[in-house]
């Protein structure tokens, strides 16, 4: 099972809060990067993956085809998540901005060229999103917007139970969304993450009108002949 692209680090505590029946004060209490390996880092690696017990929760980035046959066989299960890109390159701005080992010391406007060249990190985001978008029909593919987590909290948490075949009765199901709803609070206000990445709706604080012109067209060009769409506003 793989958590995928956009949003990684709060899906990952949603799918462990739902696929355990876990409490969010215990998930705060550990390291959930070491519950949830991903799987094109040298650290853990491979044969430590190999080693854990099914069914194992791994995250990745990687493109659709690059993925492990099982998942495309369908004998593996793939939850996907996408982000609208405007807040998705302002977040990525700002993690690259964070990180010692990346240091991005350029403008927000460079790193946003860059993203719409696809001259960042695995590539094209464009690309990679209509790749999965293609297979979100498949029975082993459950395609998620980050946006329904904040829209339609419960909806989605009911998604992810039934695809992860965890059993919940309606007072539990109750209970897990509002655990999942203190999860986001957690990870979304003001102190928990100061810069605010988990907003919807956060390029509107960035980018200039004539940014947005451009990313719109340029959005247009790459995305015209696809049918998926994104909430930019909520």
């Amino acid at each position: 099972l793989c958590l995928l692209y956009a949003g990684t680090g709060l899906l990952q505590e949603v799918v462990y809060l739902v696929s355990q029946g876990a409490d969010p004060d215990e998930i705060g209490l550990m390291n959930i990067d070491e519950q949830l390996p991903v799987l094109e880092y040298p650290q853990p690696g491979l044969d430590i993956i190999k080693e854990l017990t099914s069914p194992r929760l791994i995250k990745s980035h990687l493109p659709y085809r690059f993925l492990p046959s099982d998942l495309h066989n369908g004998n593996s299960k793939v939850i996907y998540m996408a982000r609208n890109p405007k807040d998705l390159v302002v977040s990525y701005y700002q993690f690259h901005r964070s990180l010692r080992t990346m240091s991005y010391r350029g403008t927000f406007q460079e790193f946003c060229r860059r993203f719409m060249n696809d001259k960042l990190g695995y590539g094209s985001w464009f690309e990679h999103v209509q790749e999965f978008w293609e297979h979100h029909m498949d029975a082993n593919v459950l395609f998620l917007k980050y946006e329904d987590m904040h829209k339609d909290l419960a909806t989605m948490v009911e998604q992810l139970v039934r695809f992860l075949g965890v059993s919940y009765d309606k007072a539990q199901l109750e209970t897990m969304v509002e655990h999942c709803h203190q999860l986001i609070d957690q990870c979304c206000n003001a102190e928990a993450l100061p810069v605010g990445r988990g907003r919807v709706g956060l390029w509107k604080d960035i980018f200039t009108v004539s940014m947005n012109e451009k990313f719109d067209l340029v959005y247009k060009q790459k995305m015209g002949k696809c049918d998926l769409t994104f909430d930019f506003y909520l």
